[in-house]
């Protein structure tokens, strides 16, 4: 289990990714070889869970990591659920596992999540409108985060424009409208107790985020996916003030790196003493590690 006072840091958003070549027979490397290069990532093939691991564990940082299951709507197989908690248990000190399943699978879906809590203490599912295909206030997954609202789990949004497809024809398919923050309001509304987190900086809908954010007590926002030398200065002015304990370092690795991100953030204008809180406190009470 991650000792929460021995770590400088809580990276509230990491994919794990199968090693390079799992995915031949889907194209999925593809897709990741252009996110690469969108993203400036350096590495020549996706790290495995080990691999990331040993990253975190150098940087004396801690990090909650999940798979995507879109494979209903992308055509890729997902990353078992299962195999991610395996490898991640083993590696406990820095990873904390969450889940990804397509609520698209209806009854199967909350089946699995229902034995990933009960048998593994799953504290968190990660969502991904624009790569499921779903707009989240869709009644067709509301009996998933009863679930997740009965169990105290966290759910965790994809909110804005991805670098998922990006450049590709079509952007491969994906459709950006599924991840207006706005959506999320009438899933807050009607599950008050669940704990929401919106991802990423919102571009193009980055007031839509803070203002639900803000209104709605439930409902936090990571910072993953951006360096934040990019961020807008609506949110930096929201980080420092209204919404400080309800923001989260998030890098999006394996595409920014923990470090980076922490070094461009160094460099913004956040006010000192509430550095602390948004690269690790406001996580760590979160997931209740303090």
């Amino acid at each position: 289990m991650v000792d929460i006072s021995k770590v400088r840091a809580i990276d509230f958003h990491t994919h794990a990714e199968e090693s390079c070549g799992c995915h031949a027979d889907d194209g999925y490397d593809e897709l990741q070889s252009t996110m690469a290069k969108y993203f400036g990532a350096p590495w020549q093939h996706p790290p495995t869970i080990p691999e990331t691991a040993a990253h975190y564990r150098k940087q004396n940082i801690a990090a909650v990591i999940f798979p995507v299951d879109a494979e209903r709507e992308t055509g890729y197989r997902r990353y078992s659920n299962d195999e991610v908690i395996e490898l991640v248990k083993q590696n406990d000190d820095v990873l904390i596992p969450f889940a990804s399943i397509d609520p698209w699978k209806g009854k199967m879906a909350v089946r699995e999540a229902r034995r990933l809590i009960e048998e593994h203490g799953i504290k968190g599912f990660k969502f991904h409108p624009t790569m499921q295909g779903f707009y989240p206030n869709d009644r067709m997954a509301y009996p998933f985060y009863e679930v997740l609202a009965e169990h105290g789990c966290i759910a965790l949004f994809h909110t804005g424009q991805t670098g998922v497809g990006s450049g590709m024809p079509g952007g491969n398919g994906m459709r950006l409208k599924y991840s207006n923050p706005m959506y999320m309001d009438d899933v807050a509304v009607d599950f008050p107790d669940m704990k929401i987190i919106l991802a990423h900086p919102s571009f193009p809908w980055q007031e839509e985020a803070l203002s639900v954010a803000q209104h709605k007590p439930n409902v936090y926002i990571d910072l993953s996916g951006w360096s934040p030398k990019y961020f807008p200065p609506i949110l930096v002015r929201y980080c420092n003030s209204i919404l400080k304990k309800k923001v989260l370092f998030g890098s999006d690795w394996p595409m920014i790196s923990p470090e980076r991100w922490l070094n461009a953030f160094e460099q913004i204008d956040i006010k000192d003493e509430l550095r602390e809180d948004i690269i690790k406190n406001n996580g760590a009470r979160l997931l209740g590690l303090m």
